[in-house]
């Protein structure tokens, strides 16, 4: 099953991020909760981490992309059903 990897909300004011770097690379085990890419806004530098355990399937941004919250950057495939 592909699970998404999103941007999480960022703060009340904070409408945008940029993306800094992944972490992982594609085909790399992931367990929930890993760090899986840095974004930073003009205040803090986050890791987005990974919603599920599985595999890093697919990147679907770059360095210096400028990313809103809830957007999606990748995609993990886990094993089984949901």
């Amino acid at each position: 099953m592909r699970i998404s990897i999103a941007v999480p909300q960022l703060g009340p004011n904070t409408h945008e991020a940029t993306f800094v770097t992944w972490l992982k690379a594609v085909g790399d085990e992931v367990k929930e909760g890993d760090a899986l890419a840095e974004i930073m806004t003009d205040k803090v530098n986050i890791d987005v981490v990974a919603p599920a355990t599985g595999v890093l399937s697919e990147l679907l941004v770059e360095a210096d992309q400028v990313i809103a919250p809830g957007g999606v950057i990748g995609a993990i495939e886990t094993k089984g059903n949901p």
